[in-house]
């Protein structure tokens, strides 16, 4: 399998350093992080919020070391937060954030992560839109859940990801479908050990189906996060059973991937959300967008034999 390979070369510095310096390698980033600066990410929120499209907006980078950065994280936020503001868009953008960025796994992370998250939920509520947390490795996800449950509290809208690879999700799909929760489900795309995931697609699919049923016959907000068609079709089959119009559920799918099928989700009335990145610290996001689809490698492979 390719996938854990790719999640282990996202971490080596050679393998960012040779693939960084390779002359196709921006023009294939650019289909999946469309900009640097939220003055290059403007546009794209425009034109996709004009063809009908909701948006979930990713400051890349994960590698943070030191609170300052933690801190420059919580801003580049607060500054997309205004350009929503300017734009009155806040009900078609939300942001997804990841508490890494935020200083989750420094001496004091979670209360560093909570305080920083905080400032952006808070700033997020004021334009009318909301923050989803998204999920990362399974030994952050205590931590994440907690940060959760304590910003519910004052901001019940915020969202959370669960990752239908993982053996515990199951369980935190029951309690945040009985508790109204706003949740994203995928598959997962870090390299988890045998001990707490699912290591077959064939299970991690199967999972995916049973989680998202519970999901659908919660009180919660499900929102599909998958680019696999028979999923997005079981997905409408089980909203059909639970009696959930298009407003009580989204499909959500990556920036570049599969663009036709947003545009044909959001003209049948689904809710259709795309999950938008941008930043210059674009490498580990790259690569496991590589490692979760084989189709993904392909067209970069492709690329550097024809454009290198």
């Amino acid at each position: 399998m390719l996938g854990p390979v790719i999640l282990a070369a996202s971490r080596s510095d050679r393998m960012r350093r040779l693939i960084s310096a390779a002359p196709v390698t921006r023009q294939v980033v650019d289909r999946f992080i469309p900009g640097e600066t939220v003055g290059d990410i403007v546009p794209i929120i425009q034109d996709l919020t004009a063809k009908g499209l909701e948006l979930t907006m990713d400051v890349v980078g994960e590698d943070i070391t030191r609170p300052e950065q933690a801190t420059a994280a919580r801003d580049a936020y607060l500054e997309l937060v205004g350009h929503l503001r300017e734009l009155r868009l806040g009900r078609k953008v939300e942001m997804s954030v990841k508490l890494s960025m935020f200083g989750q796994a420094l001496a004091d992370g979670h209360e560093l992560a909570l305080k920083n998250v905080r400032s952006v939920v808070e700033a997020a509520a004021e334009v009318g839109t909301t923050v989803t947390l998204d999920a990362e490795d399974h030994t952050t996800l205590d931590s994440m859940f907690a940060i959760h449950d304590e910003l519910r509290k004052d901001f019940p809208q915020t969202g959370c990801v669960i990752q239908a690879y993982l053996f515990r999700t199951e369980a935190d799909a029951r309690r945040l479908a009985a508790s109204g929760s706003r949740v994203r489900l995928v598959k997962g795309a870090y390299k988890e050990p045998a001990e707490v995931a699912y290591q077959q697609k064939h299970e991690i699919d199967k999972a995916y189906v049973r989680i998202l049923r519970t999901l659908m016959e919660g009180t919660g907000y499900p929102m599909i996060g998958s680019h696999d068609p028979r999923l997005i079709s079981i997905a409408q089959e089980l909203a059909r059973q639970a009696g959930r119009k298009f407003d009580e559920y989204e499909f959500q799918m990556l920036y570049g991937i599969r663009n036709e099928e947003h545009l044909r989700l959001a003209a049948e009335g689904h809710r259709m959300r795309v999950y938008t990145a941008y930043g210059t610290d674009w490498y580990g996001y790259f690569m496991r967008r590589l490692a979760e689809k084989p189709a993904n490698l392909r067209f970069f492979a492709r690329s550097m034999i024809t454009k290198g």
